[in-house]
């Protein structure tokens, strides 16, 4: 769940990538997941959109016995996450007097200048590269990257360049064939489309395992 000022502490950094053995802490890719989740969750348009990602995040945190909530550092958003054991349910604040390790704790600041990824950032980079596509390859294949771009920014908030296997048999399987509407000939040439992509981008293709929808 995501809440505000409910937990008051001096920033500090992110250091879920080993400062503490506690039972608990969270992976490194789950705090950068719940990172990228809330950075989309800001720049969503629909409250649909936006709930939705919040409930990712929450049952991501979930699965770790973790949970969140949002503070503001001199108007500046800081998105905070602690161990379920801290948090006072009805209350719906944190417990100071259960906190015995603040290390347990992941600070992750979403203001300021040079802050890594953020939406807006991969957004552009990702239509630079649908753009460049479309100069060098032509229209079918511009198409593609356009929905790949659409796909990587609204649903991970990634560059194109950072998507995992996974995420690439996803898009074409499943996003592809039903949200970007493709003309026959995108969809005779989704894997060449996909070559071309990477290509331009001087990136090796994710190997991907599953076949297009029809």
């Amino acid at each position: 769940m995501t809440g505000h000022d409910a937990f008051e502490s001096e920033p500090r950094e992110n250091d879920a990538d080993g400062a503490s053995d506690a039972a608990h802490d969270l992976p490194a890719d789950v705090v950068d997941e719940a990172e990228r989740l809330r950075r989309f969750e800001r720049n969503a348009v629909d409250e649909g959109e936006r709930e939705a990602y919040a409930d990712r995040r929450e049952r991501l945190l979930d699965e770790h016995e973790y949970t969140d909530h949002v503070r503001s550092d001199d108007g500046d958003e800081v998105l905070v996450l602690h161990p379920e054991e801290w948090h006072d349910q009805e209350a719906g604040v944190i417990r100071t007097d259960r906190i015995e390790d603040l290390t347990r704790a992941v600070e992750i600041p979403l203001d300021g200048p040079g802050d890594p990824e953020d939406w807006e950032t991969v957004d552009e980079r990702n239509r630079s590269l649908a753009a460049e596509v479309r100069d060098v390859h032509g229209d079918v294949h511009g198409d593609t990257a356009e929905a790949l771009a659409d796909f990587m920014g609204n649903h991970y908030a990634k560059p194109i360049t950072s998507a995992s296997s996974d995420e690439l048999a996803e898009f074409r399987s499943e996003y592809f064939v039903r949200n970007a509407w493709p003309s026959e000939e995108q969809r005779d040439a989704i894997d060449d489309s996909l070559e071309r992509i990477y290509e331009t981008a001087e990136k090796p293709v994710p190997e991907f395992r599953s076949e297009p929808s029809q």
